[in-house]
């Protein structure tokens, strides 16, 4: 009875076996995809990983790094508004610099004021005082003058009448006068011919330098206002309220490096698109007058003719890395930005890797 029930066991174990393996053996249909593949449209096309930019002249996005350090107080725009140039960004704390600004605008104003001073003398009030003091010491000599005539008359008459002492005492006080008359009068002329040259000249010097200071100072409290340099959109903030900002930029904590505070894009409708060609397809690559593009979106079936733009004839290291197993870091590539525009209904922002193949036109 035992030997029949592990035959039975045995014989229902090999007819699963055969059964799983005939299930198993049945090919089953593969899944539709969900996008086809990007696919080579040229004969002898070139693929290429390309990266979806602002339209710029020249150079990428426009990077935007504040001149000067601080807090940021406000931010005055968000993420995707389109803005013109001038328009305010983003709001450092200038509370410093303001108090800066002040003191050197008073201490211009008191230059300036001092410099008018001295231009507008002689001032009446002092000339009036000094032709007074002239007039006083002409009088004083005068009376000396008298006095020691009226003494020596008297020692011509008569030596015995007044004393040595006394007409020495008389003729000394005549040259005193004399003297005096002779100080007040330069003192009179220097009032009358008003401010030295020299010293207007090293006021007014004084007076410009104060003033460019001012200036300056207050160039440099503008800037603690960043403005939009041209017009585009912002694409991304990469600093908040209270964050602290440098020339170098702002302090990212994911990969500990420091990213401009604003990064625009155009406001142009068209995009470019930057494609990096391996060194060893170079030879490859057709001349200018006969490039021809196409690009597809990853993801989508979307495919969209490019418009050669220009090339930089410089060769450099790959730094956009495609996240490819057999991508090499080590890779030296030729930038080539060619230009498209969004068909309608399609999006596209700055920042995305696209496929590209570059062919020959025939």
């Amino acid at each position: 009875m035992r030997n029949k029930l592990i035959l039975v066991l045995v014989l229902l174990g090999v007819l699963g076996a055969l059964g799983s393996a005939y299930v198993y053996a049945v090919p089953s249909k593969p899944l539709a995809p969900v996008f086809t593949p990007a696919a080579d449209p040229y004969a002898q096309g070139i693929f290429a990983n390309g990266i979806v930019e602002s339209s710029q002249s020249n150079g990428e996005n426009t990077n935007i790094y504040p001149e000067v350090s601080g807090s940021i107080v406000r931010i005055l725009v968000t993420e995707g508004q389109a803005v013109t140039q001038g328009t305010p960004l983003l709001q450092l704390d200038d509370s410093i610099q303001k108090a800066t600004v002040e003191q050197q605008r008073s201490q211009a104003e008191a230059a300036q004021a001092l410099l008018q001073e001295l231009r507008a003398q002689p001032r009446k009030e002092n000339l009036e005082v000094a032709r007074a003091q002239v007039e006083m010491a002409q009088a004083s000599l005068k009376m000396a003058q008298d006095t020691l005539d009226k003494q020596q008359s008297s020692f011509k008459l008569d030596p015995e009448s007044v004393s040595k002492d006394a007409l020495d005492n008389a003729i000394n006080a005549q040259k005193v006068a004399k003297a005096n008359l002779e100080v007040v009068t330069r003192q009179y002329e220097l009032t009358k011919a008003g401010a030295w040259t020299f010293d207007i000249k090293n006021q007014e010097k004084q007076a410009e330098a104060l003033e460019k200071a001012y200036t300056a100072s207050s160039a440099l409290l503008a800037k603690y206002t960043i403005k939009a340099p041209t017009d585009g959109v912002v694409m991304t903030v990469n600093a908040t309220v209270g964050s602290y900002v440098s020339p170098q930029g702002a302090y990212d904590t994911y990969t500990q490096g420091f990213d401009p505070i604003v990064v625009m894009s155009s406001s142009k409708g068209t995009f470019d698109v930057r494609c990096y060609i391996d060194e060893i397809l170079i030879p490859r690559l057709p001349p200018a007058d006969k490039l021809q593009a196409q690009m597809t979106i990853r993801g989508t079936n979307t495919k969209i003719p490019l418009e050669f733009v220009r090339l930089q004839p410089y060769v450099s290291p790959k730094i956009e890395l495609s996240n490819q197993r057999q991508e090499k870091v080590d890779l030296r590539v030729l930038p080539v930005i060619f230009r498209f525009q969004p068909p309608p209904g399609v999006q596209v922002f700055p920042g995305e890797m696209v496929d590209v193949y570059i062919g020959a036109k025939t």
